[in-house]
């Protein structure tokens, strides 16, 4: 065989090497250093920026934090720490306000004398802020005086400037977002509160504001003339304060406020200097009458979603702690079988915080941690403290045995329901369900399921569908609100086993994303009361049980019509108001639509359909208001909601597992307080259907 012939180029030389200076990567290259240039990667600066004074409140430098939004989409971030120095730096040969401002990897944060645990040991931070940023101004407040610097997409305007003295000790950072990278500048002061409110429970003693000045007349904002904290000014514009003295017993009250505690005293340790390489270890626990588990891992303060080794080993710890407890006191028999990790989480609240000299992540993103040396100290640390906890407070300690010899038993009986659901399946040869009308096609990608409301929409779904690709699952009524519900419960409801059947991923332990027999799966209720709250059982039911249906992209809301106009044969389909508002207009319908003379006898119109006829150049315009799919005959259903040239879907996604885990566990859950409280704060967000 003869050899293959290999190109030449005799052009590529050295002159072909692009080579990026200064930040030139930063702006090259975005992604590579905030993630995106979305919502995520704009909020992602404050967190940058904002890092630099919390590091300095952990090493016990500073305990005072500001963070204020400006008008013209600034940020501005206050710390009263020892301030960057401002001395010339050897290497660089200029100040190191500016080597740090202007430069990549520089910082106090590879050198564990300055800082001894650190979150940004990537050492991009605030450089990243200013190669992103049309503005930045760096203000320092040192022994030796005030000085100042500003940039402008990541280069200096001029040298450090020394503009007098002051009493004050700290740094503050002021930018502004460069619109040409970022897609929308949008700060969304709920999600900053959020964010920084977690941080401050993790860093006891901190005191954080947070301003929202956006709306404050620029000529009461000048900050540059030696305003240190803008709270100083008197604006009246909304705030937040967050200080924690507790800590993380502190953070745990917070996330269990809504819920029933099973023991009184929430479990707290901490210890420092476990070896080499971790800091310290701090863990804080409660349980609470729930069947879900709400675990929450911290490395350096950075949240961690994905886990790690910290979390290993502090589920291994709790597992063995409970089982060789509970048989020292004689709470788990002879006979009876070891508590699983399954069985220890139920109803549990926890929050693991490690802090490493050198820290190691899975991925960019920092998600998951792989320091190995977080597994043994958190395990080690973990184990020792528990135990004394349950043998000093035994009255907990019963509470807490008791809670998993429920869980244990609720598993079992889970495990038989579960398994005679696959059963089923496997021993029939795969048998859907009767009431599925499935696709022709046995490829996941090009199939969809679309689960409806009722019989008389899935008679009119079947019939409009395309059955080479389109798959219909009816629903008789509302299904059961899983929230609460444990495995067995939730088979036991032949709503939710006909879906589970039909999904093919299986559910529990065995479920397996690889199975899913669907890459669209479509919810398409009813424009009512009752579609939206059978839609609200539909997405608990995916978020509490097959999340990685929506990670994967999986899950989507149709969105059928609200009104059908039609003048003739010419017929429009209308979403949205302003969209009927637009064909009607179209159509040269003028001012406010009145129904015709021989329409307005309200019994000769079904209730149901609504219809309006209104005159348009001496041609009747017929306006069919929709409120439920099976309304529709097969042609419409199809033309508006299952054909994919035209049909409107929005995919779910779950932008922050933590504010969605909340919302589930308010609306769908037995505080009956807090759900009123959350609709009275909600209610005029509402968009009524009247």
């Amino acid at each position: 065989m003869p050899a293959k012939k290999v190109k030449s180029d005799s052009s590529y030389g050295a002159d072909s090497i692009t080579v990026l200076e200064g930040l030139e990567p930063v702006r090259k290259r975005p992604g590579m250093y905030i993630g995106t240039t979305g919502p995520d990667g704009l909020h992602h600066l404050i967190w940058e920026v904002f890092d630099n004074g919390r590091d300095e409140a952990m090493s016990g430098y500073a305990d005072d934090i500001e963070v204020a939004l400006l008008p013209n989409n600034r940020i501005r971030v206050v710390d009263n720490g020892r301030g960057i120095p401002v001395d010339k730096h050897k290497k660089t040969g200029v100040s190191a306000l500016e080597t740090i401002m202007t430069t990549l990897h520089a910082g106090g944060k590879f050198d564990h004398d300055s800082y001894k645990v650190s979150g940004g040991l990537h050492g991009v931070g605030v450089s990243v802020v200013n190669a992103l940023s049309t503005y930045v101004r760096a203000e320092v407040h040192n022994a030796t005086g005030r000085y100042f610097q500003e940039y402008s997409i990541g280069k200096k305007k001029a040298a450090v400037k020394k503009v007098g003295t002051t009493k004050k000790r700290g740094t503050i950072i002021t930018f502004e977002p460069d619109p040409t990278i970022f897609s929308t500048i949008e700060f969304n002061y709920k999600r900053i509160i959020t964010h920084l409110r977690q941080q401050a429970y993790l860093v006891k003693g901190m005191r954080l504001t947070i301003l929202d000045l956006r709306e404050v007349d620029e000529k009461k904002l000048d900050l540059t003339n030696g305003v240190f904290y803008a709270r100083e000014l008197t604006l009246n514009a909304p705030s937040m304060t967050f200080y924690f003295e507790g800590g993380l017993r502190s953070l745990i009250t917070f996330y269990n406020q809504h819920e029933k505690p099973v023991h009184k005293n929430i479990f707290y340790c901490e210890k420092e200097d476990v070896d080499e390489n971790v800091v310290s270890v701090e863990v804080a626990l409660q349980y609470v009458d729930d069947i879900t588990s709400h675990i929450t891992g911290f490395a350096n303060n950075i949240h961690t979603p994905e886990g790690g080794t910290h979390l290993t080993g502090f589920k291994t710890a709790l597992t063995r702690s409970l089982n060789a407890y509970g048989r020292k006191a004689g709470l788990i028999k002879e006979k009876e079988e070891n508590f699983t990790g399954d069985d220890v989480l139920e109803g549990l609240t926890a929050v693991i915080s490690v802090k490493l000299r050198e820290i190691q992540f899975e991925g960019q993103t920092k998600a998951k941690l792989g320091s190995v040396e977080a597994q043994s100290a958190v395990q080690s640390v973990f184990n020792e403290f528990f135990s004394t906890f349950l043998e000093e407070h035994p009255d907990d300690a019963k509470a807490i045995i008791n809670k998993s010899i429920l869980a244990l038993k609720a598993r079992k009986a889970a495990k038989a329901a579960k398994d005679s659901v696959l059963r089923k399946g496997a021993l029939d040869g795969m048998t859907l369900p009767g009431k599925l009308a499935d696709c022709q096609t046995r490829k996941a990608h090009e199939s969809e399921l679309f689960i409806v409301e009722g019989d008389s929409a899935g008679g009119s779904a079947k019939m409009g569908r395309d059955r080479r690709t389109q798959a219909i699952l009816p629903l008789r009524g509302k299904i059961l609100n899983v929230e609460r519900a444990r495995l067995d419960r939730m088979l036991s409801s032949d709503s939710i086993k006909d879906l589970v059947v039909a999904l093919g991923t299986a559910i529990g332990d065995v479920f397996d994303i690889e199975k899913l027999r669907y890459h669209k799966i479509i919810i398409a209720t009813d424009a009512d009361v009752d579609g939206a709250h059978i839609r609200t059982l539909l997405l608990t039911l995916f978020f509490r049980h097959f999340p990685k249906v929506i990670d994967g992209g999986y899950l989507y809301i149709a969105q059928p019509p609200l009104y059908k106009i039609s003048r003739g044969k010419e017929v429009h389909y209308a979403y949205i108001e302003e969209e009927k508002a637009q064909v009607l207009k179209a159509m040269g319908v003028k001012g406010d639509i009145e129904p015709d003379t021989m329409g307005d006898d309200e019994a000769s119109v079904p209730e149901e359909e609504e219809e309006e006829t209104v005159k348009a150049k001496s041609t009747k315009v017929n306006i069919q208001r929709y409120k439920g799919l099976g309304e529709m005959n097969p042609e419409e259903l199809w033309e508006t909601s299952m054909n994919p040239e035209n049909r409107v879907l929005k995919q779910v996604t779950v932008e922050d597992a933590e504010d969605a885990h909340d919302v589930f566990n308010t609306l769908m859950g037995t505080d009956v307080v807090a759900r009123r409280l959350f609709i009275q704060s909600n209610a005029k967000l509402a968009q009524l259907d009247i």
